[in-house]
């Protein structure tokens, strides 16, 4: 969808127009609890200031979050504390007395073509043109292009090691992935929380008030006061950051009356959301047996592909990613549909018996998800300063934040973080010369 500012003041006409009230309900409104709302609220209170938080969901973390609905549990939103060395949730998680793990594919690592296995001359030659990729990336970076026009023209494998970057890491197609945006990325050394990254924020955020349920349907500035439009009613505020996904945004799910500036509708515009998805299959491990390898990927001869990960966590389950189009076709056929698509493709690498030792499975459907609409945002090409832009307060009344404006640390949750406390930040300095 192309955001401009006049889809953004659609439905503007529809709004109760809310009085003025003599004093806000509350110093902050923070909309979302996930990281950034969280980190928000508490920085926020730090700083003396009264804060009240509306979640549109049952539950707090947004897009961390560990399922359990299956019995063993995954990640079914982020799993890596990426960037470990600078990300706070490093040291939120040993505060916590949580123990971290090292990333590891101990377990080995497996590639099939349509079910067959490649031999080893391909496979080293498809890890050669990631070597080649990241050289080319290096070597063309001053340009912000896409992915597949950065590759065009070269060498098939160069195409396939792209798709396998923005397709597997961001959930998106290649030629709708700016380079310079990926670029910017933080790197670093990946930990994953005991117990699931969506249980950490879960902890993190136990002591949060927040209201669940209240979906914020529209935001009103008025007199120097921000009204918030939910179901439930209006709720005034002297300043709001909201922290909902760019997704949220641009389907007008959340609308800004009398409309956002042209900077951030232009910012908006710069930003969509890719479709990382993964389809969780919980397995008997006593009856399936063992496996060769517990990290496998399957590529069809149209390029679709699909990798599964078996026992993650030490659970019995075996977890399978997907990105782009492909995944937004499996979230639009609906969880059985899926889950039945997982189990047959998984049985093309380790056999018919996996058929037999299923015993549930689960679409987490992001590019579905009405809270969501989307797993992360991705940056399209000719738009690195959309993130940035995004930053920009509105009447010095609104902030939003989130992984999507937090550039290096964006599509993370040590982004999100970040940018909640910046938020934060930011508010308490207006509030205190207003």
């Amino acid at each position: 969808m192309h955001v401009t500012r006049r889809s953004l003041l659609a439905g503007a006409v529809s709004l109760p127009f809310v009085r003025r009230a003599l004093a806000a309900d509350t110093d902050v409104l923070v909309v979302g609890a996930g990281a950034a709302g969280l980190a928000a609220a508490k920085a926020l209170r730090r700083a003396q200031l009264s804060v009240t938080v509306l979640e549109a969901r049952s539950r707090i973390g947004g897009r961390a979050y560990t399922d359990r609905t299956l019995g063993p549990f995954f990640d079914a939103g982020a799993h890596y504390i990426h960037w470990a060395e600078r990300n706070p949730w490093r040291q939120i998680a040993q505060d916590l007395n949580v123990s971290l793990d090292v990333e590891a594919t101990g377990g080995g690592f497996r590639v099939f073509h349509d079910g067959v296995p490649l031999p080893e001359t391909e496979r080293r030659r498809r890890r050669a043109a990631y070597r080649d990729l990241e050289n080319l990336l290096e070597a063309t970076g001053s340009v912000d292009a896409s992915f597949a026009d950065t590759v065009q023209g070269r060498a098939p494998e160069l195409a396939a090691a792209a798709g396998g970057i923005t397709l597997f890491a961001l959930g998106e197609e290649p030629g709708r992935v700016s380079v310079q945006d990926y670029d910017q990325l933080w790197s670093g050394d990946d930990l994953i929380p005991s117990g699931g990254y969506g249980a950490l924020v879960a902890l993190y955020g136990a002591d949060v008030p927040v209201r669940l349920n209240v979906p914020v349907t529209a935001l009103h500035l008025d007199h120097g006061r921000a009204a918030a439009q939910t179901p439930h009613g209006a709720l005034t505020a002297r300043a709001v950051i909201v922290t909902v996904p760019v997704g949220v945004l641009q389907a007008g799910a959340l609308r800004f009356v009398p409309g956002l500036p042209d900077e951030t509708a232009t910012a908006l515009s710069g930003l969509h959301m890719g479709a990382l998805t993964k389809i969780a299959l919980h397995v008997d491990r006593a009856q399936f047996g063992a496996v060769e390898a517990t990290d496998l990927t399957d590529i069809r001869a149209d390029g679709e592909a699909m990798s599964f990960e078996f026992w993650p966590d030490g659970q019995d389950i075996a977890l399978a990613y997907l990105g782009g189009d492909y995944a937004r076709e499996l979230c639009a056929a609906g969880e059985q549909a899926a889950t039945d698509y997982a189990v047959e493709r998984l049985a093309t690498m380790v056999g018919g018996r996996i058929r037999g030792a299923v015993r549930g499975g689960r679409l987490t459907g992001w590019w579905n998800d009405p809270y969501a609409h989307g797993s992360y945002s991705i940056a399209k090409p000719g738009h690195l300063a959309a993130r940035q832009a995004l930053r920009m307060p509105i009447a010095e009344r609104i902030w939003l934040a989130g992984e999507a404006s937090a550039g290096g640390g964006a599509m993370t949750v040590g982004g999100a973080f970040l940018e909640g406390e910046r938020a934060a930040a930011e508010v308490a300095r207006s509030l205190q010369r207003s």
